[in-house]
């Protein structure tokens, strides 16, 4: 129940799974960062108890010598006894504080260990701030003025590192709830004497109590724990809107070229349908001689396995050369140089590209031979010219695409491989334009020839990269 109530009931819970454990994830790197906090300030804790001067008690007596002044029996005990309560104190919290920072970076806390933690470290102060009276050998209202009372807002700050105001405003209650209990503490300790005084300078200069001032300390705890958890449930539902677009970009991401994800992501204004620009561009076609005829003679997955081969060795090579997928065509792929962001070499990045392409789906195809699979030859074109690069569609569904003589011939180029019989072509034109920008083929100058191609009302120049 309590896991229920403290733990995990929150909006995230309404979201995807995948969502969901995203926002655990983070809130368990919060709870490893407020357990090193944690470490932190019990160090403090040492440090400045090892660095505080200590009273001078005559342990035979119970009496403090340095003032003479004879205390009565429940302090007298802890004196005569030389037990001091602070290194216990502080040591137990060292100990606990450590077990749960090496617990939170080797599992998820559960909701009863949190709050635990926040009764504990909330505990432990208010029982230091109380021993300080026995410590210096004065009256109980003494530890009332202790400045170290101000760490109860480091406790409730720690709780916000969450994200959850549900932690800020447990730690604030108990804080507030803690300080009352020495209140009364102060009052009923001596039935003679509650020490209680409504004499403001009297308050300041003495052990005497002023019951408002105290009531104003837990007002402030209360209205500092109210506006925290107030930010913290708006800065809540951020961090959930936050994550679940991260997450959904992510997803969405892989939809798109990274390139155009990117442009997406930094855009400064809206995309909206009908924006463009004009790019000196290479297109490049990829596709699999064959495969409708293939694929109506071997099973779905067999054909879906097939396409899939084909694309994750396809896509990496078209990548490492700068190339963006702009389309996956059933067995085709169309990828633009130059397109989505301008280059200097998209024409030679774009023969590279395909020369490589073309080097790796015969090996693929040799491989698959060997194993007695079938598997369809790859053939490639590219040609390149000015596109327009853009986004088409309407409010509701839009793409970024590319337009322009050059993507129309590259396609083109690339069924007329069949009718050559070879398995890359390009356009002469985008040839001398790659090799203008550093590209060298590999092995002797590719040859040349003029051609119909159908579609294309004019002959054209072509330059055969493959057989």
């Amino acid at each position: 129940m309590l896991n229920k109530l403290l733990g995990r009931s929150s909006p995230a819970m309404a979201l995807p799974e995948r969502v969901r454990q995203e926002i655990e994830l983070s809130q368990d790197r919060s709870e490893i960062l407020i357990g090193w906090l944690q470490l932190g300030v019990v160090l403090t804790f040492g440090i400045l108890y090892l660095l505080s001067p200590m009273p001078e008690i005559d342990f035979a007596v119970g009496e403090c010598r340095e003032p003479r002044l004879h205390l009565p029996l429940e302090f007298s005990v802890p004196l005569m006894s030389g037990f001091a309560l602070e290194p216990w104190a502080i040591g137990t919290y060292l100990v606990l504080t450590v077990i749960r920072l090496i617990w939170a970076h080797r599992a998820r806390l559960p909701a009863w260990s949190l709050f635990m933690s926040i009764v504990f470290d909330v505990a432990l102060l208010m029982v230091l701030i109380w021993s300080f009276h026995i410590k210096y050998c004065q009256p109980a209202s003494f530890y009332l003025k202790a400045p170290t009372m101000l760490y109860v807002f480091i406790f409730i700050a720690l709780r916000a590192l969450r994200f959850d105001f549900r932690w800020v405003a447990l730690a604030g209650l108990v804080a507030a709830a803690g300080w009352g209990v020495l209140i009364l503490y102060v009052i009923n300790v001596d039935p003679t004497d509650t020490m209680i005084t409504k004499n403001y300078v009297d308050y300041l200069t003495s052990n005497s109590i002023l019951l408002g001032a105290e009531f104003d300390k837990i007002v402030s705890i209360l209205v500092v724990t109210a506006i925290l958890a107030v930010a913290l449930q708006r800065a809540n539902r951020l961090l959930v809107r936050a994550v679940a677009e991260q997450t959904a970009a992510q997803d969405l991401s892989r939809f798109f070229a990274p390139e155009v994800a990117a442009r997406i992501k930094g855009s400064d204004q809206a995309i909206t349908a009908g924006s463009g620009e004009l790019r000196e561009a290479a297109i490049l076609n990829l596709d699999l001689r064959g495969f409708t005829k293939l694929a109506e003679t071997l099973p779905p997955d067999r054909v879906m396995g097939l396409l899939a081969q084909y694309q994750s060795l396809m896509v990496p090579v078209i990548q490492k050369h700068g190339g963006s997928i702009d389309k996956f065509l059933g067995d085709g792929i169309m990828a633009t140089f130059g397109a989505s962001t301008p280059s200097e070499t998209y024409a030679a990045d774009a023969l590279r590209a395909s020369e490589e392409a073309l080097e790796v789906a015969a090996a693929w195809r040799r491989d698959c031979q060997a194993r007695g699979e079938a598997c369809p030859e790859v053939n490639a074109a590219v040609a390149t010219g000015r596109i327009l690069f853009g986004a088409v569609g309407d409010e509701t569904r839009l793409e970024y695409t590319v337009i322009g003589d050059a993507v129309n011939l590259s396609a083109k180029l690339e069924k007329h491989n069949k009718d050559l019989g070879v398995r890359g072509i390009c356009a002469a034109a985008a040839y001398e334009a790659a090799l203008s920008q550093g590209f060298s083929p590999e092995g002797p100058a590719p040859e040349r020839s003029s051609a119909e191609v159908a579609g294309v009302g004019h002959p054209v120049e072509l330059v055969i990269l493959a057989r």
